[in-house]
């Protein structure tokens, strides 16, 4: 009779603490990977080492047509503010087009997730890319940097890009610091993905420390894999000849995995393979990009193993909702794939002075070292070490989009679609699962304000704010529907609607065309002519959307006048 007594009080004990984890408001972590495909995660039918970031899907929850906005700056205004982008001021990148949708930097009409957690009891940190104002000097205006949008901390840069090695507008708080003159952090080699592992381990440990009785959010903002392709040693190492099968092989073998990991249908069909490996020049190198690429993926991942066991360490981890996605679909960007300043190899010593280890590092392409050397580019330059600069390529930007068309930049399955895995132990009922719904990173701040019971406010003082446009995710964490029908995308005038199974899509300037996704995600078969009235219904749908989220008109981001030429 006695063991039974002890084995009720157990499970009574059990059930109590499940309840009390429940009953108070989880920390919250948002991962965001940049310039990574759909396909690239080991748990998403990739060749990539990814065990962290799989076993948080093992016991939480995978979407399978999730979409981000098919480019960094929007991507990170939506998923900030729970609106569409055009609707928190960044429609397109951090240049003023003199239209409200596309001022470049945050608006007062959008509140961040910080900012609205804050009011609810919440401590919030963010690591990593800012990416959402044009404001990135060091002594400009900081009325759109982390801490004046709600975040209690902040190490990272204000800009989109730049070296791994010595990144430009690098940030704590709101002072800009050099890397190799930083008192606070001075690790045996700097490499930018690890400072964002160890800052984010950092906040975690010391709010444990000061704030014990808050929850927290952080905000963690990986840059990889954006171009430059750069990554160290012992990691590009792992992935020697893993990719020598080449684009098409490599792209059927994801196919396969992605039907027996149930991610796509059993009848899912290859868009067209972007290049032909048999007939690439310079093999050795296009190898070495997507393997540094890998390693990138790979130094990524051990950074999330090391926040997570943090929060384990910590006892916070069942209680921790953690989410992971990607800021767009691979990049075809054909940036550093030719030779910069005539130089074809590497200087065999530095021919350039010095930098002081004090000097501000402020060029998104540096054009040389700290120590001297060039920065070079091209075929032939393998990529990996500091004085590289290059992205990884079309063909391998296919790969990573397996089985989709396009890339980042447009919203064709391939530019848009992202992998969401959510991990939440105590709040997740069914570990394991795979959600078929369709999403977009709008829910992701609806879901942080319902489980925060959080009020998100009308306005700021006296500016009105735009209400959310997103809905909660927060039913299929117990295996329950999403009351949401109509999606809505637009990017350099590429334009889309997915209402339910129909996705209307088209490049700038181009017609619609018409997809039944449930039968064809990878856009084969256009049946816009088959069905005119469909078209024209969410044609109309998509106008009257566009007109009314700041979206027109459309396409005023599609060309920067001053340099049209530039990308990030």
């Amino acid at each position: 009779m006695s063991r039974l007594l002890v084995l009720a009080a157990v499970v009574c004990a059990g059930l109590f603490y499940g309840r009390a984890v429940e009953a108070r408001s989880p920390n919250i972590i948002v991962i965001l990977s940049d310039d990574m495909g759909f396909s690239d995660l080991g748990c998403y039918g990739g060749e990539m080492e990814t065990p962290h970031l799989d076993g948080l899907a093992e016991t939480g929850l995978r979407f399978t047509q999730f979409y981000n906005t098919g480019r960094c700056c929007p991507t990170r205004a939506s998923l900030l503010t729970g609106l569409y982008p055009h609707q928190a001021g960044i429609g397109h990148m951090m240049n003023d087009r003199g239209v409200d949708g596309y001022r470049g930097d945050l608006n007062q009409r959008c509140r961040t997730i910080a900012e609205v957690l804050h009011p609810a009891g919440y401590r919030n940190y963010a690591v990593g890319k800012w990416h959402v104002t044009k404001h990135t000097a060091p002594d400009g205006p900081k009325e759109n940097w982390p801490l004046q949008r709600g975040f209690d901390r902040f190490y990272g840069t204000i800009h989109g890009a730049g070296s791994f090695y010595d990144p430009n507008s690098l940030t704590r708080d709101n002072t800009q610091i050099s890397p190799y003159a930083d008192a606070e952090y001075q690790p045996e080699t700097y490499y930018y993905t690890d400072a964002i592992s160890d800052h984010a381990v950092k906040y975690i440990s010391e709010h444990r420390e000061q704030s014990a009785d808050a929850p927290f959010f952080m905000y963690v903002a990986y840059t990889a894999a954006h171009w430059p392709m750069h990554a160290l040693p012992e990691d590009i190492a792992k992935y020697k000849g893993r990719f020598d099968a080449g684009y098409e092989s490599l792209r059927e073998e994801r196919r396969r995995r992605m039907i027996d990991l149930g991610l796509i249908p059993a009848d899912s069909e290859l868009s067209p393979t972007a290049e032909n490996w048999s007939s690439v020049k310079n093999r050795e190198w296009e190898l070495r990009c997507m393997e540094v690429y890998a390693a990138m993926v790979d130094r990524m991942d051990q950074g999330i193993g090391k926040i997570v066991e943090t929060l384990k360490e910590n006892g916070q981890f069942d209680n921790t909702l953690i989410f992971f996605m990607q800021d767009n679909g691979g990049c075809a960007e054909g940036l550093g794939r030719t030779p910069r300043g005539g130089l074809t190899e590497r200087p065999s010593k530095p021919t350039l002075a010095p930098m002081s280890p004090e000097t501000l590092q402020t060029s998104m392409i540096p054009e040389q070292t700290r120590d001297g050397y060039p920065i070079v580019m091209g075929p032939g330059i393998m990529p990996g070490p500091a004085d590289t600069y290059a992205a990884y390529g079309r063909g391998w930007a296919n790969v990573s989009n397996t089985p989709f068309r396009e890339y980042k930049h447009w919203v064709h399955e391939g530019g848009i679609s992202t992998p969401l895995i959510v991990s939440w132990p105590a709040g997740i009922r069914q570990p394991g699962s795979l959600v078929t719904e369709p999403g977009h990173l709008i829910d992701i701040m609806a879901t942080c304000v319902d489980v925060a019971a959080a009020e998100y406010p009308a306005a700021k003082g006296k500016q009105g704010v735009f209400p959310l446009e997103g809905v909660s995710l927060r039913p299929t964490f117990s295996g329950n529907e999403l009351d949401r029908e109509t999606i809505y995308f637009e990017h350099e005038g590429n334009r889309a609607i997915r209402h339910g199974d129909w996705k209307l899509v088209s490049k700038a300037g181009k017609k619609w065309e018409l997809y039944d996704i449930a039968q064809d995600r990878s856009e084969l078969n256009d049946v816009a002519a088959e069905k005119p009235e469909l078209v024209e219904e969410l044609s109309k749908e998509w106008n009257t959307w566009a007109n009314r989220a700041q979206v027109l008109p459309s396409g005023a981001g599609k060309k920067d006048k001053k340099n049209p030429r530039k990308k990030r």
